[in-house]
């Protein structure tokens, strides 16, 4: 069929002597990439840059008439950032830890990534001022503040990392379940989750709350996912989902140590098969150098210690806390390959690709420029048995890949990369093809009617590396894999209007910053302004 654009969107036809045709014959047409979960920009990704200089020159960037240099494998500079996502047919990128303090930082960069539209999710789980309302139970006025929040850092959604775990790190201390107390809030973990997703239901948000789970990153840790999953079962309505587990294939681990380390994803997948109110992105493992960073200092700090490698560990005044160190997975590491699998057996298992998406945590468990890679990964059984024969054996026995037959198919791929993910962050003008769409369109050189996913694995993956068009507001980007356009892409984020309006909270909140903060409130604020291409999303509140 044909698709006609005008003014950016996607409308039902153009006439004229001035209409561009782009002939997009024996091609696969897509909506623009959604990325949801992405660590592309702020005071984190900063640091990292500055602690591996040896990652900038992996990956240069060159100077063209339409584009300006860069650098970086894991931690990509701003511009290469945008160009590279660009090239794959990506149009829209969520970068999911923004600690609320230094948000304009955060805001300084992505405007300074072009041609994606993006946003950012304010960090909220181990907030002082949250876990004091929650511990006394006052929903609404916890719900006051995270609409304040998401207004004053213009940020998007709620996310929870290791919830309670960064605010015990502050003592030495961690979460080792759902029911452990956090350190002077008598609050628990199962508490904030629930708390937080009754105020982000509260608030109408148009993502659900976005939970990187307590015990990340080790053994047994499958179990807590569940409980995680599990609790907020009841605040669902319907068909429509109230959580977001995030790179689930660091939360799907079994075994009592590293010595019996086992994959978890058969069960995470049978839950979430029979239960419609979580969502998962994958957390794909590539076999590759990178740089891990997350909000989850006491993670961070445990895999310094098992490495060895340089770190970095930060606290963010009341809000949050950092841990950043190079890391790197290799095929012959019996656990590398065991969580190499444990994504990709997620991905295959559940069966409605509606429910799960493909990510890196880029760049925790790889640079998202390995998306291609991945991909073929999930459309070719041969692509994955040619990869497991390289690895480590005894992962490779253990694994339950060798069990599934299952490869994705294009309109399953285009869902897992594009639709599902607009879905889930409330993008309703992203992700499909339809009338007053977004005009943001992916056109790969790669023709579905003779093409056998199975074998030609590799035609697949150097398709979906290289666009053959991006499309950016009606606008072409990208022709045959390169830039050759360069446009500002818009920054979301939720405007909520509450009743009473939160503008009568706002003299309590400058109290909080007289009594715990080391800048002003006025100085805390993120202008509208500031944005680059501002859109806010409008939602309404009763609290």
């Amino acid at each position: 069929m044909d698709i006609a654009i005008k003014d950016g969107k996607i409308v039902e036809k153009v006439e004229g002597k001035g209409v561009k045709v782009i002939d997009a014959s024996r091609m696969i047409v897509m909506p623009g990439g959604v990325d949801i979960h992405s660590h592309i920009a702020g005071a984190k990704v900063n640091a990292g840059r500055m602690l591996r200089p040896e990652d900038h020159f992996k990956d240069v960037e060159v100077k063209t008439e339409k584009t300006r240099s860069g650098v970086g494998h894991s931690i990509p500079s701003t511009f290469t950032t945008g160009y590279r996502y660009a090239r794959m047919g990506y149009t829209t990128v969520f970068e999911p830890a923004q600690a609320p303090l230094k948000s304009r930082h955060t805001h300084e960069e992505l405007n300074d990534t072009p041609i994606i539209d993006k946003g950012a999710y304010p960090l909220l789980g181990d907030c002082w001022f949250v876990l004091e309302r929650l511990a006394k139970g006052m929903i609404e006025e916890c719900a006051a503040y995270v609409a304040w929040t998401m207004r004053a850092t213009k940020g998007y959604a709620v996310k929870i990392v290791n919830p309670g775990g960064l605010e015990a790190w502050g003592f030495g201390g961690n979460m080792r379940n759902i029911d452990d107390t956090v350190p002077h809030f008598n609050i628990t973990p199962r508490e904030i989750v629930q708390g937080l997703c009754k105020v982000n239901e509260l608030l109408h948000m148009p993502h659900t709350i976005h939970v990187h789970t307590n015990n990340l990153g080790k053994p047994g840790n499958y179990v807590n996912t569940l409980e995680t999953m599990k609790c907020v079962e009841n605040l669902a309505h319907g068909d429509k989902p109230v959580i977001h587990i995030t790179h689930c294939q660091f939360s799907a681990f079994k075994g009592r140590d590293w010595h019996t380390f086992a994959s978890g994803a058969e069960e995470i997948a049978r839950y979430v098969n029979n239960h419609s109110h979580v969502t998962l992105d994958m957390g794909q493992i590539v076999f590759t150098e990178t740089t891990t960073m997350t909000a989850d200092g006491p993670f961070q700090f445990i895999l310094y210690q098992l490495t060895g490698n340089k770190w970095i560990n930060g606290d963010v005044e009341t809000e949050t806390s950092t841990g950043i160190v190079p890391f790197a997975y290799k095929r012959k590491s019996y656990v590398h390959a065991t969580q190499w699998s444990i994504g990709l057996e997620l991905a295959l298992l559940i069966k409605d690709p509606w429910k799960i998406y493909l990510t890196t945590d880029h760049p925790n468990a790889g640079p998202f420029i390995y998306y291609p890679k991945i991909i073929s990964w999930l459309m070719s059984r041969r692509a994955r048995e040619k990869v497991m024969r390289k690895m480590n054996k005894r992962a490779r026995q253990k694994s339950l890949l060798s069990t599934i037959d299952r490869e994705y198919t294009f309109y399953e791929m285009a869902i897992a990369t594009r639709a599902g993910q607009a879905r889930a962050l409330g993008l309703r003008h992203k992700g499909h093809l339809g009338l007053g769409a977004d005009a943001d369109i992916a056109i790969y050189n790669i023709d579905p009617t003779s093409v056998e996913p199975s074998k030609d694995y590799q035609l697949i993956r150097r398709a979906f590396k290289h666009a053959a068009y991006t499309v950016k507001g009606g606008e072409i980007v990208v022709k045959n894999g390169e830039i050759v356009k360069s446009v500002d892409g818009k920054t979301f984020w939720v405007d909520v209007e509450t009743s009473p309006s939160v503008d009568e909270f706002v003299p309590r909140l400058k109290q909080v910053f007289e009594d715990y903060y080391t800048v002003q409130y006025e100085n805390y604020v993120v202008p509208e302004h500031y944005l680059a291409v501002s859109c806010p999303v409008h939602t309404k509140a009763e609290i």
